[in-house]
């Protein structure tokens, strides 16, 4: 047994030498590679190779953004001369142009650097006396003054003067004459000449009455008038209404279009009634519209004064 063991183990002097060769060359290796990785690894914790590495990409971030300064201006120039301005949707409606605000203005078609003008005119205490000083706004054309005048009113309080003014005696015209208390007219045939011999109620007012008229068909009570902001309190004595004369709107002939015109009826209402009557036939009255979410208990009320179903 010990024999057996001892020529298992036994190696020749060539072949001792060979494995302690091979062993050697092992070694030296196992040693080259830990020896290169070290080194690797010294290199890249080099204070001078970090500054090195951040000064160029520092160098590369400069670069990049004076790329970015560069094309900023041209994006500007595009941005202002290259795009028109966006035009706010028209609407045009009653305003006073001493109280309306900038958004107003803008659904009035007018442009933003004008309302910008128009506001800048009002903080420093300026004031819109007559609707006429309306026209005087820079840059307000003969043709944007012409479409606004109807729809300019001036509020009581602001069309006189807070300064004491040196009084001059002026003849008196006729035109300009105002009624005696007492005096009643009939707000649905007075026409702007005999409005303003209405005290408290000047040209734009007198206009603004009449074109409101002409877009409900008549009036049927004096508080309409609240529709376009005036004070009934101090109108109610003036007038007398007789509301035969309303023009009224045939609800089994009328378009969407032509029902929409009317500022008592809006768009999802006029489309209601056309696709009811197109379904049912023959309106006879409201009353199937009191189930429509579109219609109120107040707008059936109000609008069962400007139809008929002939």
């Amino acid at each position: 047994m010990p024999n057996l063991f001892k020529d298992f183990f036994y190696f020749s002097r060539g072949e001792r030498r060979g494995i302690l060769t091979l062993i050697a060359v092992i070694g030296i290796v196992l040693l080259s590679g830990y020896l290169i990785s070290a080194w690797q690894h010294r290199g890249d914790a080099s204070p001078a190779d970090i500054a090195e590495q951040i000064a160029a990409r520092q160098e590369y971030e400069q670069f990049m953004a004076s790329l970015e300064e560069k094309k900023e201006p041209r994006k500007k120039q595009y941005a202002s001369h290259g795009r028109k301005e966006e035009n706010a949707p028209i609407a045009l409606a009653p305003f006073d142009p001493n109280r309306t605000d900038s958004i107003a203005f803008r659904h009035l078609g007018l442009p933003a650097w004008m309302v910008k003008n128009i506001l800048h005119y009002r903080s420093k205490g300026g004031k819109f006396r007559k609707v006429e000083d309306f026209k005087k706004i820079y840059g307000m054309t003969e043709e944007q003054y012409s479409v606004l005048s109807p729809y300019i009113y001036i509020a009581l309080e602001d069309t006189a003067h807070n300064t004491p003014q040196l009084y001059i005696p002026q003849p008196i015209q006729a035109e300009n004459m105002k009624y005696a208390s007492g005096t009643v007219i009939d707000l649905n045939l007075a026409d702007t000449t005999e409005l303003k011999k209405i005290p408290g109620i000047g040209s734009g007012i007198a206009r603004l009455i009449v074109g409101y008229r002409q877009q409900l068909g008549g009036f049927y009570q004096i508080e309409q008038l609240k529709d376009i902001h005036l004070d009934t309190r101090q109108l109610q004595a003036w007038f007398s209404i007789e509301p035969t004369g309303i023009h009224r709107i045939n609800l089994n002939r009328s378009s969407v279009d032509r029902l929409r015109t009317h500022p008592y009826i809006n768009f999802y209402q006029a489309k209601a009634i056309v696709e009811y009557r197109k379904k049912k036939g023959t309106l006879t009255s409201l009353k199937p519209f009191a189930l429509y979410e579109e219609f109120t208990e107040a707008d059936l009320e109000r609008i069962s004064h400007y139809v008929c179903f002939e």
